[in-house]
C-alpha cells in the first residue's frame, strides 16, 4: 500500500455515501473525514436547519470555500477516507480512490425519512431542494457537474445492494486499488 491512502466518497444526500466512507475507515484504519458534519455543524451554530442552511450558502460562498479547503487541508495529510459530495474533485491533483455512491430518488428519499425522523413529503422536499441548490452552487462556484461517471474508479448502486453488500464491494475496491498501486497512477 502506498503511504499517501486518500479515498473520496461522493453522492447525493440519502445514498449511502456516509455508511460506506465509515466503513471503509474502519476496514482499511483510516481517519474519517465529512464535509456533511462540518456543514452540518456550521448550520447549528447560525441556528439554522440543513434547508436554510443551503439556501445561506448559497448566497455565501466562502461557506463552501472553507469547507473544502478543510477538506484538501485533511486529504493533504493522507491516511483519510473523505465523504463529501465533492470529494472526488476537490482532491482529483492527489490522485484519490474515487467511489461514487448512488441511490434511486425513493429510496433516499426513505433513508432521509428514517435518518431524520421526518415525514415523507418532508424528506421529499428536503432532497429535491438540496439537490437543486447544491448543483446549481457548485456548478456557478467551480464549473463543476455533479458526478460525471468518468471521474471514478467505480459507481456503487445502493438501490441495487444491501447495505453490506455495498460495503464489502467498496471495501474490495479500495484494497485492490490500494495493492495495485492504482491510487498514484
Amino acid at each position: 500500500m502506498t503511504n499517501l491512502i486518500i479515498i473520496a466518497i461522493s453522492g447525493p444526500h440519502g445514498s449511502g455515501k456516509s455508511t460506506i466512507a465509515k466503513a471503509i475507515a474502519k476496514e482499511l484504519n483510516l481517519r474519517y473525514v465529512s464535509a456533511g458534519e462540518i456543514f452540518r455543524k456550521k448550520a447549528k451554530e447560525l441556528g439554522l436547519d440543513i434547508i436554510e442552511f443551503s439556501k445561506y450558502v448559497a448566497e455565501h460562498p466562502e461557506i463552501d470555500i472553507e469547507i473544502d479547503e478543510e477538506m484538501k487541508k485533511e486529504a493533504r495529510k493522507g491516511n483519510v477516507v473523505l465523504d463529501s459530495q465533492l470529494a472526488y474533485w476537490m482532491v482529483r491533483e492527489l490522485n484519490p480512490i474515487s467511489i461514487l455512491v448512488i441511490a434511486n430518488k425513493e429510496d433516499r428519499i426513505r433513508r432521509i425519512m428514517q435518518r431524520e425522523g421526518v415525514s415523507y413529503e418532508k424528506a421529499k422536499e428536503d432532497v429535491e431542494i438540496r439537490d437543486r441548490i447544491e448543483k446549481e452552487r457548485f456548478k456557478r462556484l467551480y464549473g463543476v457537474d455533479l458526478w460525471n461517471l468518468n471521474d471514478f474508479h467505480v459507481v456503487i448502486n445502493t438501490s441495487k445492494l444491501t447495505k453490506e453488500e455495498s460495503i464489502k464491494v467498496a471495501v474490495s475496491v479500495c484494497k485492490a486499488l490500494l495493492e495495485g498501486g492504482e491510487q498514484n497512477e
